[in-house]
């Protein structure tokens, strides 16, 4: 083999690795079609989204709180860890992933649904035609993860993204960075709660 022909052979064998992603990104969107919850359990690593999730909604919940009264945003703060674990295990499930992935917005947790999401906001990669719009917003780290932005169109606070790890040869989501948008609306929530609980005899 001629010595040029080297790097050549490394870029296009690359390439090819950067595409298999691709594959798990198509299949993961399929089974969300469809409701696959046996697939979904499989190919999502639980333990690691349950850890990004409460990381998320805690910090979530104490940016939301920066506007109330000194007092109340202590309490809130102090009790921010606590207040994001049950919405965390919430949301890691089989079937409120699918609820999650479908289009952005978890209906379990019963937020207001901004006007400006539809159902077109989710995973849309059933198509293989499709998938070239999330390569190009994908973003290799290392030969292990990548990271998807969804919907690969809709930049901005209603863009989601995923990351999947390598493990065993297979491509599994590991986590979920939530939109911006939603992560303010949890933390709003949760604001009202405390909020009222804090009202109510002996809060």
């Amino acid at each position: 083999m001629r010595w040029w022909l080297i790097p050549i052979v490394a870029a296009l064998g690359w390439f090819a690795f950067t595409l298999t992603p691709l594959w798990a990104l198509y299949d993961l969107a399929h089974a969300v079609r469809s409701g696959d919850t046996a697939y979904v359990e499989k190919h999502v690593n639980f333990r690691a989204l349950r850890l990004s999730l409460t990381r998320q909604l805690t910090t979530a919940i104490r940016v939301g709180s920066a506007d109330l009264e000194s007092r109340e945003r202590q309490r809130i703060n102090d009790l921010a860890g606590a207040l994001a674990l049950p919405l965390a295990e919430a949301l890691v499930t089989p079937q409120t992933t699918i609820d999650l992935l479908n289009d952005g917005w978890p209906q379990s947790l019963d937020l207001p649904n901004p006007p400006q999401l539809f159902a077109s906001s989710g995973l849309r990669a059933d198509r293989i035609s499709r998938l070239g719009a999330f390569y190009t917003v994908s973003e290799m780290r290392g030969f292990r993860t990548v990271v998807v932005a969804v919907p690969p169109n809709r930049k901005g606070p209603q863009q989601f993204k995923l990351r999947l790890r390598l493990h065993n040869w297979s491509w599994r989501l590991i986590d979920v960075e939530l939109s911006e948008t939603l992560r303010s609306r949890i933390a709003e929530k949760v604001a009202r709660l405390a909020a009222k609980r804090g009202g109510e005899p002996g809060g």
